[in-house]
Order: structure tokens, then C-alpha cells, then sequence
């Protein structure tokens, strides 16, 4: 059954020197022609299901206007959501208003992913973000006047340049946002950015470690659970949404480069804005085999820090975990822990979570 949704929109007023995304400078014609592309592929392959999560992200969704959002919106109307559906966008600080959050709220948006990053000058610029901190605060507080109190911040660390000083001020000004969920992505330069171009580096493996323990401290100190491993949130506010990834649960990808699981079948879409408006919208499709379905569900599950319950697992697979790859092995190593309902990876391993998950990575 695939009870989720995820819509890609590739459009941004700024393009940050970091982002790999499949994006593009918003352009007028260019959103007309890729809406409507949008809906024929909705309404080509969504099947009727009753949804548990949809998930708007980019790009920059709020970098449409007013009333393309509303022709976003009369798009996904053909989706049935259930009573207590968790529905996300993502949005930036500076392209955010009023109307904005009234018309998300109208068309039962309950959350809001924000793009922060940072909340000091210096960052802000190396990143290539458009705002300050005093934006944030505001435009999070024009969000809880509308109703909308789930509220998701990203923070990026390990950037040039970038102490433990600076970063602890970072997650202090976070924490005096009163927001429900943090993400953390620890900078890493990848091809086709503009830190690429510049042959930037990543900072030590060293100050990187040191970055993590700090965010998780810090977070937990303030009454943040940890939950995967760059995720925290408070207690009832995890991501639904992404928990359906983490879980190996089936899901569905509208959009330029977005990615679906449904049945056995793993597909992206094609990052091309051409093939995707001529109708050409999949891009490659791998179709799982048995041993190819459980080691997805384990290098995912294991993202948690619950890591997977031994009994679902059963349940749901058919197998029992501890029969798979070299399990009691890891256990044996003290790089899994196995208690009485879960396996998961040690505390002071999850840093090094890589190094364990290789070992479920299908021939």
C-alpha cells in the first residue's frame, strides 16, 4: 500500500553555493509548463490511495507565486488525504508572507520545513543565503500566527572556517525559535556547486566529530530525541514522512529527479526540464529482488537510532534479522546493539554509521 506522496518543485529566486539539487532560477513560463506537466503525471499514475504524508519540497515551493501556488494546490486536490495526514512544504524566510501561509494553511498544510542553515552573517554568505536571523525570527512567528505550529529548521555545520563556538551560537539561536524539529547536514562539497567550482574542502573528519557530538548534546539537553541520525525532534513531532524512507515503506515521487517505491519497483525521475514536459518523466528503474528488498530495509532502518524492531521485521519480511548478512557478527563487535525488541547501531558508533552500513549493500 502507498500511502505517500512526495512532490518536487525545482524552482529558487537564489541558487545556494551549496545545493546539488535538481533546481533551477525561477522563471514564469518555465513553472506554468511544469505544472501542467506535473498534474498529467499525477493523474497518470496515482492510483486513489488515502494518503498518511505528503511533502512539498525543492527547490524553493515558496519561490512560486501567490497564484501559482494555488494552481499547485488545485493539482493536489486529486490526492485523498486521511484525518491526521502529515502535509509539509518547504519554504525560505525571504519568499514567505502572510497570504502565503494563510492559502497553506486553507489547503490543510500542518507543517513547515524552513531552509535556515545558519543564523550568522558569515555563514549566511559563504552558503549563499538571502536572509539574516531577524528575518527568521519574524517569518517563524508570522507561521505560528496562522495556526501552524509544527515547525521544521535545517541547520548546515563543518563550514569553512566555521568553531565550535560559532556553531553552539547557531544551535542557541535555533533553540530560541521554540520550533518542533531540527535537521542537521553536515556540509559536504559535491560536484555541480558552485563550493565545487571554487575547489572548496570539507573541514577535518576531526572538528566534523567534534560538531556532532555538540549538536547532539546540546539538543538533547533541551529536550530534543534524537531519533536518526540527523534528525532530532520534540517528543510526538517526528518526521512522518521521512520515517516512511527510513521504514523501507512504499511511496510516490511526482516531479523532476524525484524518487518512488512502489511494489518492488525503485524509480527517479529524469532531471532533464525537456523529457519531463514531453512526458518523459522516469529517468532509470530498478526492480528489487528479495535479497535487494531486505538490504534496503536495512541499511535504511538502521538509520534510526531505535534502529529495527526485530518482531515487525519478522512479520513484515519473513526472515529473521539475525539470519541476515553477518548481523551476529556486528552484534559480537559491539557495532549493533541487540536488547530485547530492537538491533541498532551503538550510540558511540552512529557517527561512523557508513562503515556498518556497507556491510548490507547488496552485490
Amino acid at each position: 500500500m502507498t500511502n505517500s506522496v512526495y512532490i518536487h518543485i525545482p524552482f529558487c529566486a537564489n541558487i545556494c553555493t551549496y545545493c546539488s539539487f535538481c533546481k533551477f532560477f525561477y522563471n514564469e513560463k518555465m513553472v506554468s509548463d511544469y505544472l501542467n506537466s506535473l498534474e498529467r503525471e499525477i493523474l497518470d499514475t496515482y492510483k486513489g490511495e488515502t494518503l498518511q504524508t505528503l511533502y512539498i519540497g525543492g527547490g524553493t515551493p515558496s519561490s512560486l507565486t501567490l497564484d501559482e501556488l494555488k494552481r499547485l494546490f488545485e493539482i493536489l486536490k486529486v490526492f485523498k488525504l486521511s484525518d491526521t495526514c502529515e502535509f509539509t512544504i518547504e519554504v525560505n524566510p525571504e519568499n514567505i508572507d502572510l497570504d502565503k501561509l494563510k492559502l497553506f494553511k486553507e489547503n490543510k498544510v500542518n507543517r513547515l520545513s524552513m531552509g535556515v542553515e545558519s543564523t550568522l552573517k558569515n555563514n549566511l554568505e559563504y552558503l549563499g543565503r538571502c536572509h539574516d536571523f531577524n528575518l527568521v525570527k519574524e517569518k517563524i512567528n508570522l507561521i505560528k500566527s496562522v495556526g501552524i505550529t509544527n515547525i521544521n529548521v535545517d541547520l548546515i555545520y563543518a563550514l569553512k572556517n566555521q568553531s565550535l563556538k560559532d556553531l553552539e551560537t547557531d544551535i542557541n539561536n535555533i533553540l530560541s525559535l521554540d520550533i518542533t524539529h531540527i535537521s542537521t547536514y553536515s556540509l559536504m562539497i559535491e560536484e555541480h556547486t558552485k563550493l565545487y567550482i571554487k575547489k572548496e574542502t570539507n573541514i577535518s573528519e576531526e572538528l566534523d566529530y567534534l560538531m556532532y557530538n555538540l549538536i547532539r548534546n546540546k539538543l538533547k539537553e533541551h529536550g530534543f530525541n534524537h531519533y536518526e541520525v540527523s534528525n532530532f525532534s520534540k517528543t510526538g513531532y517526528e518526521s512522518k514522512h521521512n520515517l516512511v524512507y527510513w521504514n523501507n515503506e512504499h511511496y510516490y515521487g511526482f516531479g523532476l529527479s524525484a524518487s518512488s517505491y512502489i511494489k518492488n519497483v525503485r524509480k527517479t525521475n529524469t532531471s532533464s526540464f525537456n523529457d519531463y514536459l514531453k512526458g518523459n518523466y522516469v529517468k532509470e528503474k530498478e526492480i528489487l529482488n528479495e535479497k535487494d528488498i531486505l538490504s534496503y530495509a536495512l541499511i535504511l532502518g538502521f538509520r534510526k537510532i531505535t534502529g529495527i524492531n526485530k518482531q515487525e521485521f519478522l512479520d513484515k519480511y519473513k526472515v529473521d534479522i539475525l539470519s541476515l548478512y553477518n548481523i551476529k557478527d556486528l552484534i559480537k563487535e559491539k557495532k549493533l546493539v541487540n536488547d530485547l525488541d530492537n538491533i541498532y547501531i551503538s550510540y558511540d558508533k552512529i557517527y561512523i554509521e557508513n562503515s556498518i552500513l556497507i556491510n548490507f549493500v547488496g552485490d
